[in-house]
């Protein structure tokens, strides 16, 4: 029996306020984790990841087998001691990362063989040996192995890759080494076809998993056809174990992500959006490269409690990033990610105190008003 727990402590609507315990601790939900793809969330040290609010945060299985070797990682004390990352650990198992190697891969039943993008060797990704490296990384919490199905795709193709999945789901879950605070998550997949996501969410409860994600989605297919293939699997998966939509999103996606049930999310967008000049605040989207901000000197966004916000000036920001100074990178991804940690406490305080529908409205009223005025 697995150690991982979820306590529904909440709801509003199909809006839930919970909390996922782990090995290495507690995650308050809904929660969005940053993405430490490669042992690192980029511009960022460790400690102030803890600073932003973050509580979890995201490896993967692909980058860290190639470079720099799980058992590598494992003979170190594990991913936690390695990054100097103390909390949770979710891991992706790689699956997202395969599909995107079309053309260095090859796969079977059995798994996938793949050239690495690195230096060209040849490696296999089997759901047994996914699950062999995530332990020795020491996740907190184990993703199935997986397909990605890609988008645009028939019907037809969607089932396939989602029942070849559902044999991969079976196999992770007969690897899967059981150890207190640790859990694996099924993955649903089936793309938009509401059929498939219902056999596939049917599949996945009947193996038993202690959470469940949704995979496959943000790839594409537009906001409106993610809410909508949201809003018929969500109630399908079980009520009592948290629930991931995976490598979303936007603001506003996982806004209404959550009023559909979803409990946690993972997005490079934060992090690489600041590392590429753009800001996001309560009202838009800033383009800190434009013209318009070159002699600004109001912060980025009033009262945010970011090193950005509280001690510099839009017009240094410019500066930084039209220079391409490091600074600027580091700077605008510790905003973006306090952005994002904020908006997750503001969604766990309306949930837990029923005002949710509130929240929302507010939420869409900022982001219609656009950036603030020119002075």
């Amino acid at each position: 029996m697995s150690g991982l727990t979820f306590d529904v402590l909440a709801t509003d609507g199909a809006a839930r306020r919970g909390r996922l315990h782990t090995a290495h601790g507690t995650v308050e939900t809904p929660a969005f984790m940053p993405v430490g793809t490669a042992a690192t969330v980029k511009a960022m040290r460790p400690e102030s990841v803890a600073e932003t609010g973050a509580e979890i945060i995201l490896g993967n299985t692909y980058h860290l087998m190639l470079r720099p070797g799980a058992e590598r990682v494992a003979e170190l004390g594990g991913l936690h001691r390695f990054m100097n990352w103390p909390g949770p650990i979710l891991t992706d198992s790689g699956g997202f990362q395969v599909m995107s190697l079309s053309g260095l891969r090859k796969m079977t039943e059995r798994g996938v063989t793949f050239q690495s993008h690195i230096d060209g060797s040849k490696h296999e990704l089997t759901p047994e040996r996914s699950m062999d490296i995530q332990r020795l990384l020491d996740a907190d919490v184990t993703m199935a192995f997986d397909e990605c199905t890609p988008w645009p795709v028939s019907e037809a193709d969607a089932a396939t890759s989602m029942r070849l999945s559902m044999r991969w789901a079976e196999r992770s879950r007969a690897a899967f080494v059981e150890r207190p605070g640790y859990g694996l998550f099924g993955i649903n997949q089936g793309s938009v076809y509401g059929d498939l996501r219902a056999e596939s969410a049917e599949r996945l409860a009947a193996i038993g998993f202690d959470g469940y994600a949704v995979g496959g989605l943000a790839v594409g297919e537009g906001q409106e056809a993610m809410f909508q293939a949201l809003d018929g699997v969500v109630p399908r998966l079980p009520a009592d174990r948290p629930r991931y939509l995976m490598g979303v999103g936007k603001p506003a996606d996982i806004v209404g992500a959550v009023a559909r049930g979803i409990d946690m999310f993972d997005c490079v967008l934060p992090t690489r959006s600041g590392r590429t000049g753009q800001a996001f605040t309560r009202r838009a989207v800033v383009n800190v490269k434009n013209a318009r901000h070159a002699a600004d000197p109001r912060p980025l966004e009033e009262g945010c409690r970011c090193p950005a916000c509280c001690s510099y000036s839009r017009a240094y920001l410019h500066h930084l990033i039209r220079a391409g100074e490091i600074l600027g990178a580091m700077l605008l991804t510790w905003h973006n990610l306090v952005h994002y940690q904020d908006l997750m406490a503001g969604l766990r305080s309306a949930i837990a105190e029923g005002r949710l529908p509130d929240f929302v409205a507010g939420f869409q009223a900022e982001q219609a008003r656009g950036d603030i005025e020119l002075p």
